[in-house]
């Protein structure tokens, strides 16, 4: 490569041999490699004739022939003698040129010295160096989520750098698997997870933990999850250790979970030796979610399911004997079916969901007794029955009451009432916490907020328009989410969530809110932006008689 630009014009053979060579080996196009010798011839000849000159070079691909010009402008008067010329200077060069022509004014053939020959090299170097570059971004950009075998060329600060034939991927440390062993020279699948252009040329980063490279090595070695017929659905790991899928067979002459076993577990054990021992739990996935999460939670015993939709949180019973199992060493059953089902699950054995049923009864009891003024038999009454808050008593049908056993209609109609003046009581008291707390009325305008709200909004300190207003949509409305308990915590750990998160408040009421909030803000830029009115007519002459009052 050294000598390249040296024979150009010596050897045109040799030079074209070379470009030829350098093509194929970096599998760029032969133009590309002809463009970066031209660029170096360009330098080397700027470096010999001047830098001020503005100087081509034309290497013809298919007989070598170099040519060497300088380009020149043209002009009735000459301010700079390296770039312009003329019209007498360039009639002499070109006949009929014409003031604003550019010219050529051809040039020797140059010989290289060891310095100029080095710098070309650089060139030539930098040039093809970049091409590829540009091609393996194009062949790889595409080609993210595909599994791709290598070799191990390095280990750098935990980070395995893979050698993948025309490139160079890169397995950070969050993305091995724990505790796995590599050594150079090892030949390595992973995932593809992003190609990203950069500065030293384009980065492919690579996986062997996401729950993606355990779906594609699924589909290599089950092949009707290659053809369509078994579709897994969810999947989750907890890499090097455990993992969890959810199968679904479109053939219902197909069983998906034997399928992807395999005859003697042979399927499930060739991902499982690439995995390194990762244990993984094949689960049928079902529409009906409970379902799904009974056997998400497998090996466990689930006695009952219940959801709240709402929350998205999830309440399992398991028997006594069954809970370190449904939650699994360090909480990993748990975790892993929660991911699984994209739910929060929480699980509880049955002397707890009997404990909680009770406190939750003698708390919705105490509530109904003492704000609807009624004995204990009437509030247990209809806390069995399903209610739960005082809203579901004032505004159910009356006709609903008045069918539980003990109750007419009037005295379904008689607490109704009572629970209204009772809702009536709490607005009228979280009004007045409200205004203590300093959350002002126009704040109390904007939509979908209620008075408790507002007392949850004034106790963060938000008792302003420009204090809503400069929230973002979650950190308003985003509910908060409990992390799984692990099996040595007795309580959970929680994020803070958003202002209003415990009101189930939608993203779409969330931005009207905020949006109602800085409405004003608008109305303010509109404000500044309109000019002063002028003068009203009637106050014109007085200005014009107290100025002539000053004049005499």
């Amino acid at each position: 490569m050294a000598e390249t630009p040296a024979a150009a014009s010596a050897n045109k053979a040799e030079l074209l041999a070379i470009a030829d060579a350098v093509a194929r080996e970096k599998l760029i196009d032969k133009g590309i490699v002809i463009e970066a010798m031209e660029d170096a011839i360009q330098r080397a000849a700027r470096a010999r004739y001047g830098q001020e000159n503005e100087i081509r070079a034309k290497l013809d691909p298919e007989t070598g022939d170099l040519r060497l010009w300088r380009v020149l402008e043209v002009v009735e008067e000459v301010d700079d003698n390296f770039k312009q010329v003329d019209i007498k200077g360039a009639q002499k060069l070109e006949e009929g040129a014409t003031i604003g022509d550019f010219i050529v004014d051809p040039l020797p053939p140059i010989e290289f010295g060891r310095i100029a020959a080095q710098a070309a090299k650089q060139v030539i170097f930098q040039k093809v160096r970049d091409a590829e570059r540009e091609r393996q971004f194009e062949e790889f950009q595409d080609r993210a989520g595909e599994v791709i075998t290598g070799v191990v060329k390095r280990v750098e600060f935990g980070h395995v750098v893979v050698d993948l034939g025309r490139a160079e991927g890169v397995i950070r440390r969050d993305a091995q698997i724990p505790r796995e062993m590599v050594r150079v020279g090892d030949r390595i699948r992973s995932l593809i997870m992003k190609v990203s252009r950069e500065t030293r040329g384009p980065q492919i980063f690579l996986s062997r933990a996401h729950p993606d490279f355990m779906r594609k090595l699924f589909a290599q070695e089950v092949p009707e999850i290659y053809d369509g017929i078994i579709e897994i659905k969810a999947a989750a790991r907890d890499p090097g250790s455990r993992a969890k899928i959810g199968v679904i067979s479109h053939d219902s002459s197909i069983d998906p979970v034997g399928a992807c076993v395999g005859m003697k577990g042979s399927r499930v054990q060739a991902v499982v030796q690439e995995l390194q021992g990762e244990k993984i739990d094949i689960i049928p996935w079902s529409e009906d979610k409970a379902t799904f999460i009974v056997n998400a939670l497998q090996p466990a015993t689930v006695s009952r399911v219940v959801i709240d939709e709402e929350e998205s949180r999830i309440e399992v019973v398991v028997p006594d004997d069954q809970l370190s199992l449904a939650i699994g060493r360090r909480g990993q059953n748990v975790r892993l079916a929660s991911q699984l089902t994209d739910s929060q699950i929480d699980i509880l054995t049955e002397a707890d969901a009997s404990e909680k049923r009770q406190k939750e009864f003698v708390e919705r009891s105490e509530m109904f007794q003492n704000e609807l003024d009624v004995d204990e038999t009437l509030a247990q009454l209809l806390v069995a029955e399903g209610f739960t808050e005082m809203e579901e008593v004032a505004y159910v049908e009356r006709e609903e009451l008045a069918t539980i056993e003990g109750l007419d209609e009037e005295i379904a109609e008689e607490l109704q009432t009572r629970a209204k003046e009772a809702l009536d009581k709490r607005e009228e008291a979280a009004r007045e916490k409200r205004r203590e707390l300093g959350v002002g009325d126009d704040v109390a305008e904007l939509p979908h907020l209620t008075e408790a709200m507002l007392v949850t909004l004034g106790e963060a300190g938000l008792t302003t328009l420009d204090d809503v207003a400069d929230l973002a949509t979650d950190e308003l409305i985003q509910k908060k989410r409990d992390m799984p308990r692990r099996r040595s915590e007795n309580k959970r750990s929680e994020d803070k969530g958003g202002v209003l998160g415990e009101y189930g408040l939608t993203e779409e009421q969330g931005n009207e809110i905020i949006m109602a909030a800085r409405a004003h803000w608008f109305e303010d830029e509109e404000a500044e932006s309109t000019p002063e009115a002028a003068p009203a007519a009637d106050e014109t002459p007085e200005k014009e008689d107290a100025a002539a009052d000053g004049d005499q």
